[in-house]
């Protein structure tokens, strides 16, 4: 039997003899105590991506700055250009600005350690160090690329990453971008020739020439000497440079984010009937955008999404839990394979536990789950007060509520549902990933959960007498997970706590024990800093909550919550260094729909029409909704 820390009988150090210390050279030296001078080292192979991406911002920088101002240069090698062909120096300050401009652009790449940013940048470090030296005869600039290319070379097997999914939609923002810096750059190279112009042009003028020089054309400006010539060749790079990125990026085939296949779903359907009961999450990794990794056994697996170079799993791995340390390990390969920054948002303290101890992560609680125990709950009580009061108010008004399992619901009323919750929708942008299934009234989901409000004393609307819908998941046999709660904007408020009383009222008889309502973020933060003789920080910390609570609902969640006085579960973010959390953040955020990095909408291409899914009949399409939308809350 093998493992981490058994050894063999040649390994095991002898007990007449110290072992030698770690960095200590073995031989007779060693044997005397003596100590050998350790050699001249570089930097460990696992700083040197980061190094280099620095150092080739620091060289991208020293190019532009060769290719934009006529006084970087160094005066003793000044008698160089004597001897240099006329046309040399204007070519080679447009190639030190391009080389310049994709470095910076690289540099990135290099950090994450991909293998085609490093590619590039072996052939941009010598055309950009040779431009430096023909025009502006900077020794710096050539030592400095000399010395970053001989780093890349001799640690090319740091630089083995994959690409990221992509799609051809990032041509169109690189457009812009480019478009932006190459007309700043073309600005500022003009700006420093001023000298050099004939006559007295204006503002306008200047800007013109920039336009007409980024697509080759001659602008209004007229130089001395060859200073023309050498501003027509660096506007000129910088457009085509735009132009060829863009065209690049718009021709390239595509490689999609991995999605659930069949195969996918079906395993994953497997594993959540013998051990679904284990996560309230758990349903939730069926959403179908989502990619997945199983252990060696095939009785676990995690799922995941890619965003922006952050692969970020949600909940708790699917499966047993001693199949769970194979599962993560294969996230965690798939991880360093392409260079993204491995995160886990929403699992429980176990889940935590398990993922801390296989792969050294970080944790951080994050926030936690209300969860009702359906026996224990009851509208009696003055702390159920404001609920039953509200509750029994609505009831009053004329609205009647439904709780039925979708494989009760016909197709029609099915798609019925799906359109009123795409209307009734509060944001453009679909929002849900970790407690989000993505989808409403599919075939294979007939034992989700569907609580509906009706009032029929009223014209009926375009919904007809449908006025809120709330969306459960299963949770083992025996529970289930809220997904999403939409209502229509015209309907009485208190929609949301009238069918989350119904759907717990009806629990009982349809074998329910247990509801996971919504997550509460920062939870254990709000409660603690309105309590009696809380400290100066925790005081702070929830004033900044509450204020941020303005764009994101975090106290309005906490306090809905509240009122069904549920256990709370703790959820944590679990994460590879303080310097990821940032990452992490943004790519929840984006996973979550809260931030949103599109193009306007009159720049978007015409949408697609949708394919059947298939996975369920093809004459109804899949709607894609979002998880738990509580702004009527």
């Amino acid at each position: 039997m093998s493992g981490e820390g058994a050894s063999t009988p040649h390994d095991a150090p002898s007990p007449h003899r110290a072992p030698i210390p770690h960095g200590r050279a073995a031989g007779p030296a060693a044997a005397r105590g003596t100590l050998r001078p350790r050699a001249l080292r570089g930097p460990r192979p696992e700083k040197v991506p980061s190094l280099v991406a620095s150092a080739c911002t620091l060289v991208g920088l020293l190019d532009i700055a060769a290719g934009v101002f006529p006084r970087f240069r160094h005066s003793r090698f000044h008698a160089l250009a004597e001897v240099l062909p006329g046309a040399l120096g204007p070519f080679a300050a447009a190639l030190a600005l391009s080389a310049g401009v994709l470095l910076l652009l690289l540099a990135h790449g290099l950090r994450r350690r991909k293998r085609r940013a490093w590619r590039a940048a072996v052939l941009l470090l010598p055309a950009g160090a040779a431009a430096q030296f023909a025009y502006r005869h900077s020794l710096v600039g050539v030592l400095l690329a000399g010395l970053l290319l001989a780093l890349l070379l001799r640690h090319r097997v740091e630089f083995a990453a994959l690409p990221d999914p992509h799609s051809r939609r990032p041509a169109l923002a690189n457009f812009f971008l480019m478009g932006t810096l190459s007309l700043g750059l073309g600005t500022l190279v003009v700006a420093t020739h001023p000298r050099k112009v004939v006559g007295d042009p204006s503002l306008a003028d200047y800007l013109t020439h920039v336009v007409y020089g980024l697509f080759g054309v001659d602008g209004p400006l007229a130089y001395t000497g060859r200073t023309g010539t050498t501003v027509g060749y660096s506007l000129g790079a910088l457009g085509m440079l735009t132009a060829l990125t863009t065209v690049y990026l718009a021709l390239r085939p595509e490689h999609p984010a991995a999605r659930l296949t069949e195969d996918d779903e079906a395993r994953l359907r497997a594993l959540l009937d013998r051990h679904g009961a284990r996560d309230s999450l758990g349903h939730f990794a069926l959403r179908r955008d989502k990619g997945v990794v199983f252990s060696p056994s095939g009785k676990a697996a995690v799922t995941y999404r890619v965003v922006s170079g952050v692969m970020l799993a949600s909940g708790d791995p699917i499966g047993d839990v001693e199949a769970w340390p194979g599962a993560i390990e294969r996230f965690m390969d798939e991880a360093r394979k392409h260079s993204w920054a491995p995160a886990v948002m929403g699992c429980s303290e176990t889940g935590g536990e398990v993922w801390t101890r296989e792969t050294g992560l970080d944790a951080l609680e994050l926030g936690d789950e209300a969860v009702v125990d359906v026996v224990e709950f009851s509208l009696a009580g003055r702390a159920m007060r404001n609920v039953r009061q509200m509750v029994r108010r609505i009831e009053r008004s004329g609205y009647e509520t439904r709780v039925r399992r979708v494989r009760d619901l016909s197709e029609g009323e099915l798609a019925r549902l799906r359109r009123a919750a795409e209307d009734w929708r509060g944001t453009e942008t679909e929002r849900g990933f970790s407690m989000a299934l993505g989808r409403i009234g599919d075939p294979t989901d007939g034992d989700c959960l569907i609580a509906t409000a009706h009032r029929q004393d009223q014209v009926p609307g375009p919904h007809g007498d449908l006025k809120a819908v709330l969306h459960f998941v299963p949770w083992g046999e025996d529970g289930v997970s809220l997904d999403l709660m939409r209502r229509d904007r015209a309907a009485d408020p208190g929609m949301n706590e009238l069918l989350i009383v119904a759907a717990l009222q009806a629990a009982p008889k349809l074998g329910i024990a247990r509801v996971s309502l919504n997550f509460a973020m920062f939870r254990s933060a709000l409660a603690r800093g309105e309590r009696l003789g809380a400290g100066p920080v925790l005081r702070t910390w929830r004033a900044l909550l509450v204020f941020l609570s303005r764009w994101f609902q975090i106290e309005s969640l906490y306090r809905f919550n509240a009122k069904f006085r549920p256990r709370w579960e703790p959820r944590f973010v679990v994460f590879r260094s303080n310097r990821d959390l940032p990452r992490i953040g943004v790519a929840a955020l984006q996973a979550e729909g809260f931030v949103t990095l599109a193009a306007p909408r009159f720049l978007r291409p015409a949408p697609r029409p949708r394919r059947p899914c298939p996975h369920s009949p093809a004459t109804e399409p899949q709607e894609r909704l979002g998880r738990r939308d509580v702004r009527a809350v």
